[in-house]
């Protein structure tokens, strides 16, 4: 499987101090390897690490990484890969977002041995109009994305530690659409935010009122 600039960048970048890319573990290979521990980098969905947790989390410590991009850049070649333009895109991603691919792989993040690392990027995104993409971008192909900075990067050792999610709202009590409006996310992403957490501890549904789940912090 191809492997875009980012993932290759993001190996970099773990290794600067130390390690091993690519180790060959039990059966799969491991992004890098650095002081016994095994760091995934994972730049699309969260459901194919499913096996290898299986596999491997009860045994050793694993570290996912994933970047989410702040500022983006596009960059446009036309279908003989020459350039076109480059442009800053209005789109500003955020932390909330690892919701969207932790809701895949919730149940193993109580395991002492599961940690997460989410990076905020700066990052360019290669297109080219080759009328081969999909409908919705007009036939334009997204051929790569490419690092160009790490802007900021949260740990996250333990459950506990996910509360910082919902620091905003303190000991208030709260409904999704509630939490939607006050984190300026989508309520769908609001959704996926409160059954993580309180799959994970960090808050709980004290009661519902009609078709509303009511969430209060427990923890953090």
């Amino acid at each position: 499987m191809h492997e875009s600039s980012l993932h290759s960048s993001l190996k970099q970048f773990y290794l600067q101090d130390g390690g091993f890319s690519e180790w060959w573990l039990d059966g799969y290979w491991i992004d890098v390897f650095k002081q016994g521990q095994l760091i995934e980098i994972q730049t699309g969905k969260f459901s194919s690490l499913r096996s290898k947790f299986d596999a491997l989390l009860n045994d050793y410590p694993i570290r996912v990484v994933y970047p989410i991009a702040r500022q983006k850049f596009i960059v446009m070649n036309d279908r003989h890969s020459n350039f076109v333009s480059r442009r800053k895109s209005p789109k500003s991603g955020r932390f909330e977002e690892i919701f969207n691919q932790l809701i895949y792989i919730i149940k193993y993040v109580n395991n002492p041995n599961f940690s997460l690392e989410i990076l905020i990027t700066s990052e360019e995104e290669l297109r080219r109009n080759d009328g081969l993409g999909s409908w919705w971008r007009r036939g334009v192909s997204i051929i790569d994305r490419r690092l160009v900075s790490v802007l900021d990067r949260w740990l996250l050792l333990e459950p506990a530690d996910y509360a910082r999610f919902v620091d905003p709202l303190c000991d208030q009590q709260f409904t999704n659409t509630e939490l939607a409006a006050r984190l300026k996310i989508p309520r769908r992403l609001a959704g996926k935010m409160t059954y993580c957490l309180a799959q994970l501890g960090v808050i709980s549904c004290i009661e519902k009122r009609k078709n509303a789940h009511i969430f209060q912090r427990t923890c953090g």
